[in-house]
């Protein structure tokens, strides 16, 4: 049945925005006259009988925008909060739906609430939708509903998301000012070769005087610049396209993931993203009755890298034959010792969920402060990198000058 959306006033006067089920456009005004709601604007949100071709469509999966976690995160904690206040299921779905504010999203919640009064559960209406909806999250809202502990999953939930999200925005926050730095330069080194160097090198070339190496190589890179920078614009996005290509096949991602491991800083803050993330989905996981063989299995999906997602799996494996998971994860040696000894310790104190939450805790800060280290070093070595530069082009300009004085002598 189509659901639609309207703003309408009520018999004080008032403005009322809400959703209504109707067969079409003029039952759903009827419904409202009937109680004494008129609506001013009124439009339809979604169509349970276009929920099929929806899904059998390529390019809108290809094409149609993703919901955002911030806005999952935002739902899932009002979610929490209407069930613990007594909502029931259907009704806290319902409800949410008007206050969301992504199109797309009002539509995926809407089939959710369908499915879910069709008398399909909530974990399988989540799972029809994997884009939006995260292993983890699924198999924590078929914990919660068996266990009957719902709202308290979708807090831990909500929870998990919102430090996701705050750590992402540290690390955006920590990098944008060497990103803008950066852009910056590129800006004015554009500017020095494309408008300034042609007038200064005209000279010399008017001349017909052999031209230094060095002045040579400026006059071509200045050429380069100011004809040919659709050459270095088109090189620019063949990179970017290559790397998304490589990243799509299993043996490129592999090699794109093992590289980023061998660089110096990057490989020491992907490692350190990876485990925090681990140690915190996997302890929620875990506190949420989730077998430690099925968390694992879930955990390496969401660590971000091939080579660590395929160590998790190895130690699934020999914790499936009985050894623990602190020496599975030693033998593979990419987790670091202190985090191996952590997990250790939790196992034998029982206290394993507990433990990986300090982990994450210790992870999540470490990763906050080697970005910020970063962030601190990369700009002295931009503005290192533009002075070098810009020494380059005095130099190449200067070298004819000293030459013609040295003629003229």
């Amino acid at each position: 049945m189509p659901i639609y959306e309207y703003n309408a006033l009520d018999i004080k006067g008032k403005n009322v925005t809400d959703i209504i089920d109707a067969d079409s456009m003029t039952t759903a005004r009827q419904k409202l006259r009937s109680k004494k709601i008129y609506p001013t604007a009124i439009k339809e949100v979604y169509d349970t009988a276009l929920k099929q071709g929806n899904k059998s469509s390529v390019l809108p999966k290809i094409f149609s925008p993703k919901v955002k976690q911030t806005e999952l995160a935002m739902m899932t904690r009002q979610l929490a909060t209407l069930i613990t206040a007594g909502f029931p299921l259907v009704s806290a779905i319902y409800t949410l739906i008007p206050q969301t504010g992504s199109q797309i999203f009002k539509q995926i919640l809407s089939q959710i609430k369908d499915s879910i009064e069709e008398g399909t559960s909530f974990a399988e209406a989540l799972a029809q939708y994997p884009e939006t909806f995260s292993e983890m999250y699924i198999n924590m809202v078929r914990s919660g509903e068996s266990s009957g502990t719902l709202e308290l999953v979708l807090e831990r939930l909500a929870d998990i998301n919102e430090k996701q999200q705050e750590l992402n925005n540290q690390i955006r926050s920590a990098l944008t000012y060497p990103v803008m730095m950066l852009i910056l330069c590129v800006l004015v080194l554009y500017f020095l070769l494309a408008y300034v160097v042609p007038r200064i090198t005209s000279i010399f070339t008017d001349m017909g005087q052999a031209l230094p190496a060095p002045t040579r190589f400026l006059i071509a890179l200045s050429e380069l610049f100011q004809s040919g920078w659709w050459v270095i614009l088109i090189g620019i996005l063949m990179v970017f396209i290559g790397i998304k290509r490589l990243k799509k096949s299993e043996k490129g991602m592999y090699w794109y993931d093992k590289t980023k491991l061998s660089l110096p800083g990057v490989g020491t803050l992907t490692i350190k993203l990876s485990i925090a993330r681990f140690a915190r989905t996997l302890g929620t996981l875990l506190e949420n009755g989730v077998s430690l063989l099925q968390a694992l299995k879930i955990v390496k999906n969401i660590v971000g890298n091939q080579i660590i997602a395929d160590s998790i799996e190895n130690a699934a494996n020999e914790v499936e034959k009985g050894r623990g998971l602190g020496k599975s994860l030693n033998e593979l040696h990419i987790f670091p010792h202190i985090s191996i000894q952590m997990i250790q310790v939790g196992e034998q104190s029982g206290e394993l969920e507990t433990m990986l939450g300090k982990i994450a805790d210790i992870y999540e800060n470490e990763v906050e402060t080697t970005v910020v280290g970063m962030s601190a070093l990369l700009e002295p070595l931009i503005i290192l990198f533009m002075g070098a530069i810009v020494l380059f082009i005095v130099l190449s300009i200067m070298l004819p000058i000293f030459e013609m004085n040295q003629l003229v002598g």
